[in-house]
């Protein structure tokens, strides 16, 4: 999951080498945490979130084909 959504982020942002995902593992879930260059925020969120939801459902659906629950936050 992790490198499905280095591979969406960094083909959406201006500066690829400032993307970096953190993982953290907790009791039930994973959370990834995504951050990029401050640049190319708006270009990872998207209008109204709708960017930001669309990697959350492709990360999530490669979860579930591996019976995993993943969190994905920007930060």
């Amino acid at each position: 999951m992790k490198q499905v959504l280095e591979i969406i982020a960094k083909s959406l942002v201006d500066h690829p080498e400032a993307v970096s995902i953190n993982e953290i593992p907790g009791d039930d879930s994973i959370t990834l945490e995504l951050k990029v260059a401050e640049d190319d925020m708006g270009k990872v969120i998207g209008k109204q979130g709708r960017i930001a939801k669309a990697i959350r459902t492709v990360v999530k659906a490669a979860a579930s084909r591996e019976n995993k629950h993943v969190v994905v936050e920007i930060v």
